[in-house]
């Protein structure tokens, strides 16, 4: 008889990948990790959403997931995009160096 995983594991396990995706965002200056850190940040929500999802016995969560992914990709290739025509500008991806509102 398979054993079931408590919800709780779940929400626990969500709690620290979002954790360690938001102590990412503040600390690093490298825009790619920052962009790297906010995925893990978006998986730790997809996490919680299908742990939801199965607990309830409703496909909602799981169909909201697959869009919540959708835009992760799209963020993913945006975000790329403005990386590589910063470093083309600026030479360099860290965040500190390439703010170009200022003189």
């Amino acid at each position: 008889m398979p054993q079931s995983i408590p919800l709780e594991y779940y929400l626990a396990l969500s709690g620290v990948i979002f954790c360690i995706g938001a102590i990412g965002v503040l600390t690093r200056r490298n825009a790619i990790m920052i962009f790297m850190c906010i995925e893990l940040m978006l998986n730790a929500v997809n996490l919680t959403l299908v742990s939801f999802s199965s607990y309830l016995g409703d496909t909602a969560g799981q169909i909201f997931v697959f869009f919540v992914m959708t835009v992760a990709a799209a963020e993913a290739a945006v975000g790329l995009a403005i990386m590589l025509a910063l470093f083309r500008t600026k030479q360099t991806v860290y965040v500190d160096d390439a703010n170009l509102m200022r003189w």
